[in-house]
């Protein structure tokens, strides 16, 4: 399904969009060396309650997970890079953290995830992972507009990956988004320009960029949902959710400009 938002339904999206930024923002601003990443999924439940909203995450139950998911956010450190399964961890310096948060407020869902190293290491090879995706993100962010394709996006976001030495994988990427978390159309995080949907105002996208620093394998975790590197190696994973308008798209999951 492909969903083409109203006016109305936009207005709606962009609250959406402002609640799941100003939670992640929140939640990296409160997490440090020795946060417990149980704690973390309390405080995403607290503020998504406080909110009026509905977490996409606690009832979710896709073919490829063990659900359902039964948290707020994903959690994911070091060689953990998608659906990061909450769990009784203690935070180290130096660890690298991705949390990936979607919810509903109003009938429409945004979804948005950022990495981030805690305390006061700054592994360089970390930096670099985490710098490249969000690099990626505004590359891909930046070919989205009324008449693209898919695959603009797609080799947008690829071509800063590759250009820096990344193996990509293509099984799980970015959608569309809307009254659910999960729609058509799919971005992959690699592809041929010219190809795929034409994008048009009202399409809702979340693009994700997400790399592992030496593989494009994945593994899975015994909890059935934690996906890691195959080889143990860091990884990193950054996501918006952008509105196709008239002019461009317009990034709806920023932080609070205060």
């Amino acid at each position: 399904m492909i969903e083409i938002l109203t006016p109305d339904e936009l207005d709606r999206a962009r609250k959406t969009g402002a609640l799941v930024g100003t939670i992640l923002h929140t939640l990296k601003n409160r997490t440090r060396i020795g946060t417990n990443l149980l704690e973390i999924d309390r405080w995403a439940r607290a503020m998504i309650l406080d909110a009026g909203a509905v977490s996409c995450y606690v009832d979710y139950a896709p073919s490829f997970g063990r659900g359902p998911f039964g948290h707020y956010i994903c959690t994911a450190v070091n060689d953990a890079v998608l659906h990061g399964l909450p769990h009784d961890y203690m935070l180290a310096d130096g660890d690298l953290l991705t949390l990936d948060l979607a919810v509903t407020l109003d009938g429409i869902s945004a979804d948005a995830a950022i990495s981030f190293i805690v305390g006061e290491a700054r592994p360089p090879a970390s930096v670099a992972l985490v710098e490249t995706t969000e690099r990626a993100l505004a590359a891909g962010i930046a070919a989205a507009g009324p008449g693209a394709r898919t695959g603009d996006v797609a080799h947008a976001i690829g071509t800063v990956l590759s250009g820096a030495g990344y193996p990509i994988n293509l099984e799980f990427g970015g959608h569309g988004i809307g009254s659910t978390m999960h729609q058509d159309p799919h971005i992959s995080n690699d592809g041929r320009p010219g190809r795929g949907f034409t994008l048009r105002p009202g399409l809702l996208l979340a693009l994700e960029p997400w790399v592992m620093e030496d593989t494009d394998r994945l593994i899975t975790d015994p909890d059935g949902w934690t996906l890691r590197s195959a080889t143990g190696a860091r990884t990193a994973h950054t996501e918006h959710t952008v509105a196709i308008t008239e002019h461009g798209a317009e990034i709806l999951t920023l932080p609070p400009k205060n």
